[in-house]
């Protein structure tokens, strides 16, 4: 097992704990559900930024901090001998998210080319986007059927982004990760604002900013937008992936917890903000009407950025170079996540003992094989968003109860406390995971009784309908092939990771 490596400073982890955080969902999601929901989403979601992503991060900080053995190790040694599988569970829910995910960073990158050559053939030559969406109004959709479906273009790209993450984690801590969020996180940032301001200086963008933050009284009576709150706070802030734990195991042994989680989380919920000014008001300026924007902005998750975002910036003055800043911004946030999944899948393996060079080789193939199914199909992509992003709240659930089965008093005294100046309520961290166990349950069972799929657990011949995209049968066959695996080899798990 190689050499255990830190951060040099303190905005080392922070700007780490950024990277993680800050993802494609900041840019895409939030801005839709936002748009949908307005204020009462917004205040929601912050709700649950304190109660359920805050304490689950908090323990996630300390648990890595404490143990500095990997997810497995890690969680093996606070949970105990008999729980190990729990932590297995939550590496292969994370690793699962990690496989697609650098897809989207593919998908990023594509679109970036695409708004480089659109500027180019519109400065050069004269022929702008809108003119190819006058003679034919479905270029965009075609475009993005092209390049999510079957193309061997996004499978490329997708493995030169596995390479450049490889090799930048290659680096090590300091000189990999930590250098390269010096550059993506500030970058971010300033092309975030950039847009935002842009954003706001169009005709009628100051009405989309209003109708962000304006308040629908009778949408706190819709529970979907009570669960579209907690699931994007779980999944904007990283809490229950694992990652936190990850990248505190490189920290500093007297490390504040409490001040670097929050920095974290509202950092991350800033970039989200911003995301949504720059996006709401360009929706409502482009926008026909109200109700079209609102239609713009409910058209998908998948789709919206690369459909529509292009189709908006289109049709205003330098909206050439507003795209390319857009997917430029994309791509940073997306790849500044990508990088903490691959340290996770590193640190496990080194854990084991996995020889570095043999490490190298089977990350590769990993991410490749394993990912190839979702670059290529957008019907497998969309099936592991769906199976491992519910999954994120069941793993959110593992973290709190072995938190709370250890004590979440002593957890606080002895792991968060000790070396923290900043320090919240005992009464705040237990109660709120104590409720997060609850939510978490009520979560998953409302998730699964919409009935997404027209046949959630059985096909129309009566067979388990597992192969399904978004069927409950999916959800189960694969969280339960994992949680047996993880059984049959948890006295393994526990023996090679946790001693």
């Amino acid at each position: 097992m190689s050499e255990r490596q830190e951060f040099s400073s303190r905005w080392g982890i922070i700007l780490a704990s950024l990277g993680m955080a800050i993802g494609a969902g900041n840019l895409w999601r939030f801005p839709r559900l936002a748009g949908q929901y307005g204020g009462t989403f917004i205040l929601l979601w912050i709700l649950f930024l304190l109660v359920w992503s805050i304490p689950l991060l908090l323990a996630e900080f300390s648990i890595g901090k404490k143990y500095k053995s990997g997810v497995i190790g890690s969680y093996g040694q606070l949970a105990g001998s008999k729980l190990t599988w729990m932590g297995f569970f939550i590496t292969v829910c994370t690793l699962g998210i990690a496989f697609y995910y650098s897809v989207v960073t593919a998908w990023s990158l594509e679109y970036l080319g695409i708004s480089l050559i659109n500027l180019y053939d519109s400065v050069i030559h004269g022929f702008t986007l809108s003119e190819k969406l006058e003679s034919n109004p479905v270029y965009l959709q075609d475009q993005w059927d092209q390049i999510s479906n079957g193309n061997w273009l996004t499978v490329g790209t997708y493995i030169v982004v596995i390479i450049i993450g490889l090799f930048v984690i290659g680096k090590g801590i300091k000189n990999g990760l930590e250098k390269a969020n010096r550059v993506l996180i500030p970058g971010l940032f300033v092309l975030l604002i950039i847009i935002g301001f842009s954003a706001l200086l169009m005709d009628n963008g100051v009405s989309g900013l209003e109708y962000m933050f304006s308040i629908n009284v009778d949408h706190f009576s819709n529970p979907t937008v009570w669960i579209e709150a907690l699931s994007q706070s779980a999944w904007s802030t990283g809490a229950g992936w694992g990652l936190m734990m990850t990248i505190s195991s490189h920290s500093r042994d007297k490390e504040d917890v409490t001040l670097n989680t929050f920095i974290g989380a509202f950092g991350n919920n800033t970039a989200s903000l911003i995301s949504g000014i720059a996006i709401l008001p360009a929706v409502f300026a482009l926008a026909a009407s109200e109700s079209e924007a609102i239609a713009h902005l409910q058209s998908g998750s998948q789709a919206l950025t690369f459909t529509i975002i292009p189709k908006l910036f289109a049709n205003v003055p330098g909206g050439y170079f507003m795209s390319v800043f857009f997917f430029l911004a994309l791509s940073l946030a997306a790849f500044s996540s990508f990088l903490p999944m691959i340290e996770l899948f590193k640190s496990n393996l080194e854990r084991a003992g996995v020889p570095q060079e043999a490490n190298k080789w089977i990350l590769f193939v990993a991410f490749v094989a394993i990912g190839f199914p979702s670059a290529f199909s957008l019907d497998f992509f969309s099936n592991q968003d769906w199976v491992w992003g519910v999954g994120l709240i069941l793993s959110g659930l593992f973290i709190g109860f072995a938190t709370v089965r250890y004590g979440a008093n002593k957890f606080k005294k002895e792991l968060i406390d000790l070396d923290s100046d900043m320090r919240v309520p005992n009464a705040y961290f237990r109660y709120s995971l104590i409720f997060n166990l609850f939510i978490g349950v009520f979560l998953i069972y409302w998730w699964m009784s919409q009935g997404y799929s027209a046949f959630p657990w059985f096909d129309a011949s009566g067979n388990w309908n597992w192969r399904d995209v978004y069927s409950n049968a999916s959800i189960v066959t694969q969280w339960g092939a994992v949680i047996l695996v993880g059984l049959i080899l948890n006295r393994y798990l526990f023996r090679t990771f946790c001693k």
